[in-house]
């Protein structure tokens, strides 16, 4: 019984040296990968255990101390890393790539690579003085936009026009006076752009040179055939150059003592007779007025949607509008009246005057300055303008106003005021 308490006791020792032993050598094994290769070259407590272990190759042991510095660089990155990201740096993160294959065998080799990432700033102020002057020419642009205004005096005539809010000015006009020498002839127009400025320029420059080159000294019906020959020539040049954009137009001839009045759009000609205004132009808007205009669109396979051509244009006659052009015609409406005592003035207006001011409100405006005086005409016609931008338009607005007395065939006496 002795024996088998001492052979216990003995087995108990030798075990429990042995998971000392084992304890230790683990131990001193996870210390020994953090340490340098100048201290792992030092001499070791355990160095008489060593010897026991079988020796190893010279290349696996600079392998394992390639591998110890590796791990040691890639701790001390990372610490610099996340002191980097403390302070707020930009540059921040690490990559781990494969090591390339090389001839020792080893490809579970990990290179670090620095990485630096882009990082948006989360506020953007750009200072006013790197665009200097920028804001004053903005303001500078406005107050011209706003206060663009237009004024003309010629004989027998006077202009006044103004910008709306759009970004150009779409309005324009065209006069041409002594036709083949004669002072009793002339021509006038109002015309009215829409999709910008390019129509507008080139009617107000070609229909009157147009109509007038189609002019001779024939009868009143080569007159009418003149001018609906210089309406197509003009509506098929601009169309020639491929534009979207249209124009409306209003445009009187004066000739042989008469008046040949011709529109295509909502421009409108409005004779003073004796002081009551007398509409020589119908809109060609498809409203409950011009059903005729309906109806025809309806018949060329057309349609109209909320008095709209094709439910986009509200006039359906215009110089101009290719993608329109199977439906609004350039062909004008034309009426011819004879200038007779009792005709006093024209007003020749675009719509940003009519849809504002009403016809006779518009001849009594100019009836309270009329007389010969070019200038009080100016007033009446700058008075028109800012009557329709007082009560809130915000189309461009041009008005023209021709004094008729002489165009007639004999002068009329000059009445006492």
């Amino acid at each position: 019984m002795v024996l088998h308490s001492e052979d216990f006791l003995w087995g108990f020792s030798v075990i429990s040296l042995a998971l000392y032993l084992f304890n230790n050598i683990s131990k001193h094994s996870f210390l020994s990968l953090l340490t340098s290769s100048s201290s792992s070259s030092s001499s070791s407590p355990l160095s008489w255990l060593q010897r026991l272990l079988p020796p190893q190759d010279s290349s696996s042991s600079a392998d394992e101390n390639t591998h110890h510095q590796e791990q040691e660089q890639q701790e001390e990155e990372i610490m610099m890393v996340n002191s980097l990201k403390d302070c707020g740096k930009k540059e921040k993160g690490l990559l781990l790539h494969p090591h390339p294959h090389q001839s020792g065998g080893n490809n579970n080799k990990l290179t670090i690579m620095k990485k630096k990432k882009k990082i948006r700033p989360s506020n953007l102020i750009v200072p006013i003085q790197s665009y200097p002057c920028a804001k004053s020419e903005f303001e500078e642009l406005c107050k011209r936009s706003e206060s663009k205004e237009l004024e003309v005096r010629g004989r027998n005539f006077c202009l006044a026009s103004k910008k709306g809010r759009r970004e150009v000015m779409e309005d324009g006009y065209e006069v041409v006076t002594d036709i083949h020498g004669d002072s009793k002839q002339g021509f006038f127009a109002v015309v009215d752009g829409h999709g910008g400025r390019t129509a507008m320029e080139y009617v107000a420059e070609n229909l009157g040179k147009n109509i007038v080159e189609a002019m001779d000294d024939g009868d009143e019906v080569v007159v009418e055939e003149a001018i609906r020959k210089g309406y197509f020539v003009t509506d098929k040049g601009f169309l020639s150059q491929r534009v979207s954009s249209g124009a409306c137009v209003a445009s009187v001839v004066m000739k042989n003592g008469a008046m040949h009045v011709a529109h295509v759009g909502d421009c409108r000609v409005i004779l003073s007779r004796h002081g009551v205004a007398v509409p020589l132009t119908i809109d060609h808007r498809l409203n409950s007025t011009r059903e005729d205009e309906r109806r025809r669109i309806e018949n060329m396979g057309g349609y109209v949607h909320c008095d709209r051509v094709q439910g986009s244009l509200a006039v359906s006659r215009a110089i101009g509008d290719l993608h329109l052009k199977e439906w609004v015609i350039s062909e004008p409406d034309i009426s011819k009246v004879p200038i007779t005592p009792d005709c006093q003035f024209l007003i020749m207006a675009s719509d940003g005057l009519w849809d504002k001011v009403g016809e006779q409100e518009a001849v009594d405006e100019v009836s309270r300055h009329y007389c010969n005086n070019n200038g009080v005409l100016m007033e009446a016609c700058k008075k028109l303008v800012q009557l329709s931008f007082s009560r809130g338009n915000l189309d461009d607005a041009t008005v023209m106003v021709i004094s008729l007395g002489s165009f007639m065939d004999q002068q009329p006496p000059i009445l006492s005021n």
